[in-house]
């Protein structure tokens, strides 16, 4: 086999990434992400793409967020290993797959193979989630009218709520950095997270019960790509009331009447309550994303 090539590209040959057959659809799915060319590598044999990926973050971050773009071609996963373990940053892996991608031949292959080159390169699975997309085709969910809102200036009662909300949960994320740092970690990582999103903070808000205590938080958010639902959290002591369900319906609505037309979501797929309020409130599943955290190559 001939040499490998791995490089770094630029705005001039920037085009080199797009050489690559696509199986999964991924460039459909990156339709609203902006990648910088400079964040982009590929690796060439014989003058011919046989891996890409591309690093993504804020226009204002310095360093990426994560690789949310990778590729390998047939019978080139060593490639693909070797692009991301000589890469410079390294950060969270998004694999982007086709909703019901185990059911093709076609994507199941194509799948598996991106996640064998990424466990040669030392990624190891931290969660399979399910992405949504919400259109004004599905109609606006309705809101109950159960809970009030309201905005709330102190990130401190955000933080508390998060730690309450954390303590019982089933999303992979929080649980990994309760495990590194307990729930106040796993709270301003969530808080972080809203703070690096470009839309206004003053969007963010807490709802209350019809007994005046807190029943939980939504954050309609902005991040680079355009309008999501940032969080959805209930307090457990209010679970078991369909709460979820208001909480997203008037952050729709909220997102909406900010000029929203699309508005997209996610959930990990063994969240199976909030899939269902996904699903209650009009939000279809469009692809599956593999969540993958770099560790020591194999």
């Amino acid at each position: 086999m001939t040499q490998l090539v791995i490089r770094t590209l630029d705005a001039s040959d920037a085009h080199l990434f797009d050489t690559l057959p696509d199986p999964l659809g991924a460039r459909r799915a990156h339709a609203r992400t902006v990648h910088r060319p400079d964040w982009k590598r590929i690796a060439l044999r014989d003058g011919r793409v046989v891996a890409r990926g591309a690093w993504w973050g804020g226009p204002e971050d310095e360093a990426p967020v994560n690789i949310n773009w990778f590729d390998v071609a047939e019978g080139e996963e060593e490639a693909g290993a070797l692009l991301l373990k000589t890469a410079p940053h390294q950060v969270e892996l998004e694999l982007n797959l086709p909703s019901g991608w185990r059911d093709d031949p076609e994507t199941l292959a194509a799948g598996e193979a991106r996640l064998r080159a990424a466990r040669d390169a030392g990624y190891q699975i931290l969660v399979e989630r399910l992405m949504y997309d919400w259109t004004p085709a599905a109609g606006l969910p309705e809101r109950p009218g159960r809970l009030r809102f309201a905005p709330e200036p102190d990130d401190e009662v955000f933080l508390d709520a998060l730690r309450r909300i954390h303590s019982a949960t089933l999303d992979a994320h929080a649980l990994r950095a309760i495990a590194e740092g307990g729930l106040d970690q796993a709270a301003r990582e969530e808080l972080d997270f809203f703070h690096w999103c470009p839309s206004p903070r003053e969007w963010w808000q807490v709802a209350h019960a019809p007994d005046g205590t807190l029943a939980g938080i939504h954050i309609p958010a902005h991040n680079p790509s355009g309008p999501c639902v940032g969080f959805i959290g209930v307090v457990p002591e209010h679970r078991g009331r369909g709460y979820a369900y208001d909480l997203l319906a008037e952050c729709t609505h909220y997102l909406v009447e900010r000029g929203a037309e699309r508005v997209a979501a996610a959930t990990d797929q063994g969240n199976t309550p909030m899939a269902a309020t996904f699903a209650t409130a009009g939000y279809p599943v469009v692809r599956s994303r593999i969540n993958l955290v770099p560790g020591e190559p194999v």
